[in-house]
């Protein structure tokens, strides 16, 4: 497996923290060359240092993936550097967790803007140039609330996971044999994810319930150097992965 994700250039978005830190870590022990794309610069220069100490090769672009622009600029520096893109890893999300009475449209914008657009405007970056290759990989954090609706209270977030999947699913169809997909589906994970909701009722019970059953971050990177450590003729399309005692 690392043989094959060795010297691949692997776009990361949500690069900052949790699953998306995890990965980029992970990836860069492996020997893949990492462009990482978040908000908090200042996060991202301090995880690049850590793994250009380690000797791995990274670069590092301040995203707002609401932003296609910047989404854009993220792929572009990584091509610059490296000479192309082998894997983007669409993982930048946000779990505003609030019942639906609460109207909190602002929220409701906020996670379509990340969760969907978010993962849109990353294919968008990266297609024209898989074509161009003849190859490519697209990873997508879903979640097992886009498995099974999470409610109350979940319901928009279920929503926009569903969403995630129901795109990697149409974009494997119409690439296959060109690009491989993978969704990502994992339950309570050790991330800044449950500290979403403006609601601090709904955040408190979240926050306690991944506190007493979240597995590390890790977890999920491994899943994801499984996916992209495949042979080229092999496509792993969807992973699920959850805390052995969640039961949702």
């Amino acid at each position: 497996m690392q043989q094959e994700i060795r010297n691949k250039v692997v776009v990361i978005t949500g690069a900052s923290s949790g699953l998306g830190e995890a990965t980029a870590r992970h990836l860069a022990a492996l020997g893949a060359r990492v462009v990482l794309g978040a908000r908090r610069l200042e996060r991202l220069d301090a995880i690049a240092a850590d793994i250009r100490d380690a000797g791995g090769q990274v670069v590092c672009v301040r995203t707002d993936v609401t932003r296609l622009a910047d989404v854009q600029a993220l792929v572009d520096a990584g091509r610059a550097a490296f000479g192309r893109i082998d894997v983007i890893v669409n993982n930048a999300g946000l779990m505003a967790i609030a019942p639906l009475q609460q109207v909190r449209s602002d929220e409701w914008d906020r996670m379509i803007d990340i969760n969907i657009k978010g993962v849109l405007y990353g294919i968008a970056a990266v297609l024209p140039l898989f074509e161009q290759q003849g190859d490519g990989h697209v990873i997508n954090i879903s979640s097992v609330s886009g498995l099974k609706v999470y409610a109350p209270g979940g319901t928009v977030y279920s929503g926009t996971k569903f969403a995630v999947r129901a795109i990697s699913e149409g974009l494997r169809q119409e690439l296959a044999g060109k690009v491989r997909v993978t969704s990502i589906e994992p339950g309570a994970v050790q991330s800044e994810l449950p500290l979403g909701s403006g609601d601090a009722a709904s955040r408190d019970e979240v926050v306690e319930f991944y506190r007493q059953q979240a597995i590390p971050a890790e977890a999920v990177a491994q899943a994801i150097a499984y996916a992209i450590g495949q042979p080229a003729e092999v496509s792993i399309n969807e992973v699920v992965l959850r805390p052995t005692v969640q039961d949702f």
